[in-house]
């Protein structure tokens, strides 16, 4: 019996992104003498495994549509003369065979976008050529007659599928991304004292903890407007090349000394150490990793209606849930957040949330979502 041949689309795989975390443990599930398993991309970062095919697609690019549109072009050309069996692709390409919806919907972004930017960036926004070619080109992907299945990693996403594109919800399923709680550990003592100390935070005082880089999108203004009047301290994981308008915003708002900004990190674990809760009010954010990841560390959670990790969390019970402009209930839910050396239900209860959510998990959905679609294409040929 010959091999079935898988390929993933991914245009920019990088090995520490959420969505290269997910094509791994993807690959890793289906690696069986049953598949040949083939990654097509525009460049490769780190060491692919030895029985996984690259097919190098890098046309020049002379902007952000060249670039998208000349990808799309060259992987959709790369899969139709392979002749693979199945193409699951996580960009915004018509003709794949599966669509792991993984940024969300660009329709819905730009909606929630439009809340907080002047009329005039809406006018730019709605005339932009590069928004426009990625609403045309997310229009023909989701309605191509060879999509047979879309991976959503929130069911919010999945209702924002249906309600813009009107598909089937049969044709939608919903995989959370996977969490390693035993990477992820709650802070010790002596962990916690460490970072602390290094980010001059007083050992008693109650710290929250944003991660994420694109500031406007994932709310950091929201989230220094709900420590402000406050004695709470923030800390700032992610960069962005406006940070000095954040960073006058706290001046402004009085609360500059207690917030730390700390750049990107390699290993996020020792922060989420330091800090009692994590704080993301995001606008819009399918489900970002971040979450699950401060869960495990035993961290209650403050995110915004526009989160899809907010199906992980029962108000009062894990953390909270808001609108990502509703300062007074940010600001409240932040006051709410306790010490966790005083009192560590909530981040108990956060941690007990993602405990099922294994790589182990995650490997057994996509193999039997995979083996029924490989074992539907088998049929047809």
């Amino acid at each position: 019996m010959r091999k079935i041949r898988l390929a993933i689309v991914r245009q920019k795989y990088r090995p520490d992104g959420g969505a290269e975390r997910f094509i791994a443990r993807a690959l890793e599930a289906l690696n069986s003498e049953l598949l040949d398993l083939n990654i097509i991309t525009r460049s490769w970062q780190g060491t692919p495994k030895p029985d996984w095919h690259l097919h190098i697609c890098n046309p020049p690019r002379l902007g952000r549509i060249s670039r998208e549109r000349g990808f799309a072009t060259a992987a959709r050309d790369c899969w139709q003369r392979e002749k693979f069996d199945i193409v699951q692709s996580h960009e915004r390409i018509a003709g794949c065979d599966i669509f792991r919806a993984g940024d969300g919907v660009h329709r819905v972004w730009l909606e929630q976008r439009a809340r907080i930017v002047s009329p005039l960036q809406q006018l730019s926004a709605s005339l932009s050529p590069y928004h426009r070619y990625v609403l045309k080109a997310e229009e023909e992907m989701f309605h191509s007659a060879a999509l047979k299945k879309v991976i959503c990693n929130s069911e919010m996403v999945k209702r924002d599928i249906i309600r813009c594109f009107n598909l089937p919800e049969e044709r939608i399923t919903v995989i959370y991304n996977a969490i390693d709680s035993q990477r992820f550990q709650p802070a010790t003592e002596a962990t916690r004292y460490a970072t602390r100390q290094q980010l001059a935070i007083p050992q008693q005082a109650v710290a929250l903890i944003y991660v994420g880089s694109g500031f406007e999108r994932k709310g950091l203004k929201a989230a220094i407007q709900a420590i402000a009047n406050s004695d709470r301290y923030l800390i700032v994981v992610g960069q962005d090349k406006h940070q000095s308008r954040y960073q006058q915003l706290a001046n402004q708002l009085n609360c500059l000394d207690r917030l730390r900004f700390v750049g990107v990190q390699q290993d996020v674990q020792p922060f989420y150490h330091a800090a009692d809760g994590l704080i993301l009010p995001t606008l819009y954010d399918p489900f970002p990793n971040v979450i699950l990841e401060a869960m495990a560390c035993g961290l209650p959670v403050i995110t915004s209606t526009g989160c899809g990790g907010a199906e992980f969390i029962i108000q009062e019970q894990q953390g909270f849930v808001c609108d990502a402009l509703d300062i007074r209930a940010l600001h409240e839910a932040v006051q709410a957040i306790p010490a966790k050396t005083q009192d560590s239900a909530m981040g108990d209860a956060a941690r007990a949330r993602i405990a099922p959510y294994t790589p182990q998990r995650l490997g057994a959905e996509l193999h039997a979502l995979y083996l029924q679609l490989l074992t539907g294409a088998a049929e047809e040929r």
